[in-house]
């Protein structure tokens, strides 16, 4: 599978979007629901059920996304599973965008038929546009069997798939692949390490920072010593700022990314087919899990599709699409127990011992403001 720079494209000013949407029934009331207003419905029952929200989005008639790479948790399958089922157009404008991007065009949009209807953002990322007041509150079906530590408690956003940090290794370019934070200081390592893009606008490259904190004596509450280790990995040569790709890869520039483990291991599969031997492994001094969350867009152009793509995504279908894509869903244990689970695709995840903890909001908040500050200022280690 392909992932052309995923999620963290560099901000190079003001996007564009090559469709323009019509307005003409966005947020109106729907007679077929009884006069009920989808841009405030925050269940689906609110609206009238799922079918009721599944015909008044068929009448917007389309669902417009962003920052949606088809190889990313298995977009692709998803986003075709949504059109087959309810015959709405998807557009995704800049799928190799970033959570801010995202951000950006919610807020450099607003009121315009241009806006994304659905985000998919960092954790972090999501706590703080339901801070600014951007995001409308939610709740799927599902909603309540979404672990509390992973949803806020109006629903303005909630996790739906995740996984973890995870080192991904070119093993015919690189002897001996890193198994820790540790091992990324040997110098055989030298030019090979490599982010997928900068933690101050990536949600992988945030969590590849608060791994390393976590492997050097940090903290959720401390990330500086993540901050300083790549200083270190800089200084002696061993980290490349160039951003890690399929591309990148494929030409020997980023032979060691650090990635999530659902990424990670779809190159697996894509190299193998290439003859390139691609190993994952998370790492033992850093275990850092983190989600990916969905939000709509408070002034969505298309409310009614937004929240059926939700509804959508968080099925049972919806998630178990996710974990053929080697991603984690939110509602994994629940699916578990309720054995509706695709017990083959949960198998092939890559194997992570222990319980995951997560960063609070507050936790979060704090170290993307050290890292907005700190990052790419010298060490002083």
């Amino acid at each position: 599978m392909t992932v052309p720079l995923p999620r963290t494209a560099v901000l190079t000013g003001v996007l564009t979007v090559a469709t323009a949407f019509s307005l003409s029934a966005c947020g109106a009331p729907d007679a077929s629901s009884g006069g009920k207003n989808a841009a405030t419905a925050t269940t689906a029952e609110a609206f009238g059920g799922v079918d009721a929200l599944a015909k008044a989005a068929k009448q917007e008639g389309t669902l417009h996304a962003i920052a949606l790479p088809r190889d990313w948790a298995n977009y692709g399958a998803l986003i075709d599973g949504f059109k087959k089922k309810y015959g709405i157009k998807v557009d995704v404008e800049n799928p190799s965008g970033s959570s801010q991007d995202e951000i950006n065009a919610v807020t450099s949009r607003k009121g315009k038929d241009t806006a994304p209807d659905v985000l998919d953002l960092g954790s972090s990322f999501a706590q703080t546009a339901a801070q600014d007041g951007l995001l409308a509150p939610y709740m799927v079906a599902g909603f309540a069997d979404v672990p509390d530590a992973q949803r806020d408690s109006i629903g303005r956003w909630s996790n739906d798939y995740g996984g973890y940090i995870s080192f991904g290794c070119d093993a015919k370019r690189v002897h001996t692949c890193p198994t820790s934070f540790k091992d990324l200081l040997d110098p055989q390592y030298k030019g090979q390490v490599a982010l997928n893009g900068s933690p101050t606008k990536s949600g992988s490259a945030f969590g590849a920072v608060y791994a390393a904190a976590l492997a050097n004596g940090g903290s959720f509450d401390d990330i500086q010593p993540g901050i300083d280790f790549f200083a270190k990995l800089k200084r002696i040569g061993n980290f490349t700022t160039l951003d890690s790709t399929p591309a990148t890869v494929a030409k020997g520039k980023t032979p060691i990314s650090i990635d999530w483990d659902y990424l990670n291991a779809g190159y697996t599969d894509e190299f193998k087919s290439k003859g390139r031997h691609w190993t994952v492994a998370v790492p033992t001094d850093g275990k850092f899990s983190q989600y990916y969350s969905q939000a709509i867009n408070k002034d969505a152009p298309h409310p009614a599709a937004a929240r059926l793509w939700l509804e959508y995504l968080y099925s049972t279908e919806g998630q178990n699409i996710r974990l053929k894509g080697y991603a984690r869903p939110a509602l994994m244990a629940a699916m578990k127990k309720a054995g509706t689970l695709d017990k083959a695709a949960a198998a092939k995840l890559p194997k992570v011992t222990g319980t995951p903890t997560f960063p609070t909001e507050t936790q979060q908040s704090n170290a993307k403001g050290v890292i907005a500050t700190s990052w790419g200022q010298p060490s002083s280690g």
